[in-house]
């Protein structure tokens, strides 16, 4: 059966018509704008920096220091006087011995530090930083289809609160229409005061739901725009169509192997996974003998700018983890256990994920299925509805079958409104549970 391809959204309200603006105009201004966005971006370039910082385990550290002090303590005196290259023979008397002057000693500092071998410590620093920082982005490619699905969903929301709103003001014509013909046939003899009652309380009937929905549009257009971090009350022209979208190509299968390779939440649970592997592995290298090597250039002098001298050392180290109280043991087995819940979540995870995908496709097409059925309805109960006027206005018909054939093409206009827009819900909430919901997106469209 052909779809029926709703109109545009043409009836605005004049506060409202200020910016023209499609789905994906609405898409690119919530992604420029979303606080939670600007968020997660902050947190990738954590990442980012954290990697650096990481990888300065492969550089030398050099440090310098100055300092002054002052005391009369003979073992200071003594080693600072040999330092300053400023010892003489008189300083081997026993009274400048037991008791020196107070000395001053200003010195300077310069050190050099670097790892020779680390067993693997600063690889698996990088490693692990990397993996995180990954994570992040999975993070943040999250957060934007967060973003994007609740724009289309207040994008959406506009459209069908207008078109309802439009749909109710046909209702409220149709049955002002209603009344007049009927004022006039009850003048002519051929209608009572009950039939011109009757549609009168119809006609309030369908007032109130055309009052109710248009407070209803008006919250919807103030969520869209705080999903597009605008001011509550900032008017647009929203042109995107709410229209049936064409059949899907894929089958559910391909979109769960989709799912399972794409969504964020299943990449990062693989990379948590490569992330505890990491950690076991970087356990197990504390086994291993760290080697450093240290160089110091020292200058100690008795007045800041004089009356000192200055001494080098170059030194290699090896420090040996023999025994720590079984603790890297233990911390090898904690990361071994890391890495199998890891693995087991993912496969939990993996499920979910397929269930996720099974419920909006079945969604969709059960909103596809609910367009063919109201299409044809809507036909059937305008017709219903044009025969009704004929009979009645004949005296064939009773005003109770005219309000009742004029109720029922209000209600299968709405659920035909409501069908369409759920299935561009639906659409929307299948590219995400896939995995693939981005800005350039065919549901945008």
């Amino acid at each position: 059966m052909k779809r029926l391809i709703l109109a545009p959204l043409l009836l605005s309200l004049p506060v409202w018509s200020q910016d023209s603006m499609s789905l994906a105009d609405a898409v690119r201004l919530a992604l420029a704008g979303n606080k939670s966005i600007v968020a997660s971006v902050a947190a990738q370039k954590a990442a980012t920096a954290r990697v650096s910082e990481a990888r300065s385990g492969y550089l030398p550290k050099l440090n310098y220091t100055e300092s002054w002090t002052r005391s009369d303590n003979p073992v200071f005196v003594f080693s600072s006087l040999l330092t300053q290259h400023q010892f003489e023979l008189s300083n081997f008397q026993i009274g400048p011995l037991n008791r020196p002057d107070f000395l001053n000693n200003f010195q300077s500092l310069v050190t050099a530090d670097q790892t020779i071998f680390d067993a693997g410590e600063t690889r698996h620093a990088v490693r692990s930083a990397e993996i995180v920082k990954k994570i992040s982005g999975e993070d943040d490619r999250r957060t934007r289809m967060d973003v994007i699905g609740a724009v289309i969903r207040s994008y959406y929301g506009v459209l069908l609160g207008t078109e309802q709103v439009r749909v109710a003001g046909q209702a409220v014509r149709s049955a002002e229409a209603d009344l007049d013909r009927a004022k006039s046939m009850r003048d002519a003899g051929m209608a009572t005061d009950v039939d011109v009652l009757s549609i009168q309380v119809h006609l309030s009937g369908v007032r109130e739901q055309q009052i109710q929905r248009s407070a209803d549009l008006d919250v919807a257009r103030a969520a869209l725009n705080q999903a597009l971090g605008m001011p509550l009350d900032q008017g647009h022209t929203l042109t995107t169509a709410l229209a049936a979208l064409p059949e899907a190509a894929s089958s559910v299968q391909q979109y769960e192997k989709t799912a399972l390779a794409e969504r964020p939440e299943a990449r990062q649970l693989r990379l948590a996974t490569n992330l505890a592997e990491n950690e076991a592995s970087a356990a197990r290298g504390r086994y291993l003998p760290q080697v450093t090597f240290h160089a110091a250039f020292e200058a100690d002098r008795q007045n800041f700018y004089d009356k000192g001298g200055a001494n080098w050392l170059a030194s290699v180290g090896l420090k040996w983890n023999l025994f720590n109280g079984l603790g890297d043991k233990a911390r090898i087995e904690e990361s071994d256990m890391f890495v199998r819940r890891s693995a087991a979540v993912q496969d939990h995870t993996g499920d979910s994920i397929r269930l996720q995908v099974r419920q909006a496709y079945a969604d969709l097409a059960s909103a596809r299925q609910r367009i063919d059925v109201a299409t044809a309805a809507v036909a059937e109960a305008e017709e219903s509805l044009r025969i009704t006027k004929n009979r009645y206005d004949a005296g064939m018909s009773n005003v109770t079958d005219l309000l009742r054939t004029e109720t029922a093409l209000l209600e299968v206009r709405t659920r035909l409104l409501s069908a369409v827009h759920d299935e561009r819900l639906a659409a929307a909430a299948l590219e995400m549970a896939a995995g693939t919901l981005t800005p350039d997106s065919e549901v945008l469209k």
